[in-house]
């Protein structure tokens, strides 16, 4: 078929070959033969950056991100908290891990009054807060105060426990003919043989006053000095008893003679307490008190009175007792024994 030609002659081109479809434009010429410049700019720099992504290397992938962890739940304890206590910061922890026991800062005051057998840590904490404890004069009464155990002096209810724990003090009973001394040069028993091994692990250990050779009975060792001397003081009036058997029935009237007072050669000496236990077959049981410290002071009173002693056992040093003790043996004085001691002599 024929395609119509134009008025110049020239065959209009089909819409294969010629313009696109829609024809000419408001300003008459084609669609295809005016472009924007500004777009085919566009085109050529979206072409461009197109071939740069394509010669680009690969583009690493995003890091995976590890999934969330779920918020652990706390394990409720129905367990009571104690009525009081002390939880630590994580500063305090460090401060006691600098200046713990171990490097001389001393000791929590609750532990040293536990270990000194006063109370249990949380009862000893109701003392502290109560102003029942002294140390070194003071009354404490904040939780967690530290002292040295041996040096510092603590009392509850002002009386002083023992927190040195190289201290110690000791029950022995002396067997009948043993001196009281740490060695004999004759070889005789002494009470150094019945120390020897405490002796010979370090322990300076001393006798609290003597017993003559033929009584018996008890006889307290330690290595406090201020406690010692102080109890065989007889200006703090510790009282020592005494069992005596005596040769005679013994004449209770002389029981006021002994409490008024008995003149011996180096002095008066007057009883604290007097009190005939047993008479029988001509001779008497009987107990005697006193806190006079001199030589064989109950051997010459009685003699003084016309009964010679025939065994002299002495049972008590205060309120510390020999019991049923064993003689030659040794026993460690329980806590109340010792604050006893302590308590006698103001210490």
């Amino acid at each position: 078929m024929n395609r119509p030609a134009r008025r110049d002659g020239t065959p209009e081109p089909g819409r294969r070959g010629g313009a696109p479809r829609g024809g000419k434009s408001q300003g008459g010429a084609p669609r295809g033969d005016r472009q924007d410049p500004s777009r085919s700019d566009r085109s050529r720099s979206d072409r461009s950056r197109g071939d740069d992504r394509r010669t680009d290397k690969p583009r690493q992938a995003a890091p995976r991100q590890a999934p969330r962890r779920q918020a652990e739940i706390p394990v409720l304890s129905k367990a009571k908290p104690a009525r009081r206590q002390h939880v630590e910061s994580p500063s305090d922890s460090l401060a006691a891990d600098r200046t713990g026991d171990a490097t001389g800062e001393g000791v929590r005051l609750q532990k040293v009054l536990a270990q000194a057998g006063v109370a249990s840590r949380r009862v000893a904490e109701d003392m502290i807060e109560d102003g029942r404890v002294e140390v070194d004069g003071e009354i404490v009464t904040e939780q967690g105060r530290r002292v040295d155990p041996d040096t510092s002096v603590v009392r509850v209810d002002g009386v002083r426990i023992v927190v040195n724990e190289n201290l110690v003090h000791l029950a022995l009973n002396k067997p009948r003919g043993w001196q009281s001394t740490m060695s004999d040069d004759m070889g005789r028993p002494c009470v150094g043989d019945i120390v020897a091994e405490r002796v010979a692990a370090g322990q300076r250990l001393f006798h609290v006053g003597r017993l003559d050779a033929d009584t018996e009975g008890l006889l307290l060792v330690t290595n406090d000095g201020d406690l010692a001397h102080r109890l065989m003081h007889p200006s703090y009036e510790v009282p020592k008893t005494y069992l005596a058997w005596v040769a005679g029935e013994f004449d209770r009237t002389l029981g006021k003679k002994l409490r008024n007072g008995v003149e011996l050669e180096d002095g008066p000496v007057k009883v604290d307490k007097f009190s005939v236990l047993e008479v029988s077959e001509g001779k008497s049981l009987v107990r005697i008190v006193l806190h006079e410290g001199r030589k064989h002071v109950v051997r010459r009173l009685l003699d003084e009175v016309g009964y010679p002693v025939e065994r002299l056992v002495r049972t008590h040093v205060g309120t510390v007792a020999l019991g049923d003790q064993r003689p030659g043996s040794l026993r460690v004085l329980g806590h109340d024994e010792v604050r006893a001691l302590y308590r006698a002599v103001s210490l």
